[in-house]
């Protein structure tokens, strides 16, 4: 989960990046007393997310400035409206404008593009879900950007479960073990609450990773044909999982051949930056 203790970190970076030694424009052309009063204001249809990473942009500059939100996290918007307010010291918040921006339109827009994934599988018994397929060090609010859009996470790091892929299977198989073998003996050694998932990428893989009692079996780029094929040879035995190249042109098919889970990596590495705006007026004394 988004706590406060990750959103701070995250924002405190970018805020010591963008202005490591002060806003030189700003410290230089405002006036020290000056007032500004600021709105979000959308430019397009979207679903909102990020409203705490937002505020701390600002709060984090200065703790006297006040930002009010009228559209809450998983809120849809339209053009024009009004997303949140921002009052304080002027050069504060001309100082945070671009990282709170830069955060709020790169969560909002992973909302979006992701509501609209869950909306193309919204009739059947699918769950769209993230990858690890994250920007280095903002994969926390990235994540909660997905959930704010309607989606669930996949394991949020490599600590938090196992996943098998096809290189670790050539691994644990080279010393004559079978697949089957290599698992459960890897099973076995685990604690009892760890969820195990294997992929694999051809039909005839699948008996033998569902003998050793996985709980989910990725079906990794397969075809329409094969995914009904390999939901029907695992018989609800595990969990089912498709990915691989997933678009919003394919996603409801995908869902229709009955798998439970849809990966898609393109909710945070290709979802594009939704177009918001701070409109700010400045008041001075």
């Amino acid at each position: 989960m988004l706590t406060r203790a990750a959103i701070e970190r995250v924002v405190s970076a970018a805020l010591t990046e963008d202005a490591p030694w002060g806003d030189l424009t700003s410290e230089t052309l405002i006036p020290a007393d000056a007032v500004a009063r600021a709105a979000l204001v959308a430019r397009v249809d979207g679903v909102f997310s990020g409203a705490a990473v937002f505020a701390a942009a600002f709060t984090l500059t200065d703790p006297s400035i006040v930002v009010e939100q009228h559209v809450g996290d998983g809120e849809r918007f339209a053009p024009g409206d009004t997303l949140a307010t921002v009052s304080g010291p002027a050069r504060a918040v001309l100082t945070a404008e671009r990282i709170g921006l830069n955060f709020v339109q790169r969560m909002s827009g992973i909302a979006t593009l992701t509501s609209r994934y869950v909306a193309e599988v919204a009739h059947t018994g699918a769950r769209i879900v993230d990858t690890r397929k994250t920007t280095p060090g903002l994969r926390a609010i990235e994540r909660q950007a997905v959930r704010d859009g309607g989606g669930h996470n996949h394991r949020f790091s490599l600590s938090d479960a196992v996943m098998a892929k096809d290189n670790h299977l050539a691994v644990l198989t080279c010393g004559g073990l079978s697949v089957t073998q290599a698992l459960e003996g890897a099973i076995a050694r685990l604690p009892h609450t760890t969820h195990v998932e294997v992929e694999v990428d051809r039909l005839d893989q699948i008996d033998a990773v569902l003998a050793a009692g996985v709980g989910t079996i990725m079906l990794d780029n397969f075809s329409l044909d094969d995914l009904r094929l390999g939901v029907a040879r695992i018989a609800g035995a595990a969990q089912v999982e498709a990915s691989g190249g997933v678009t919003l042109d394919t996603v409801r098919a995908i869902a229709e051949t009955g798998v439970d889970v849809i990966s898609v990596g393109a909710l945070t590495h290709s979802a594009p930056a939704l177009d918001l705006g701070l409109d700010i007026q400045i008041e001075t004394a």
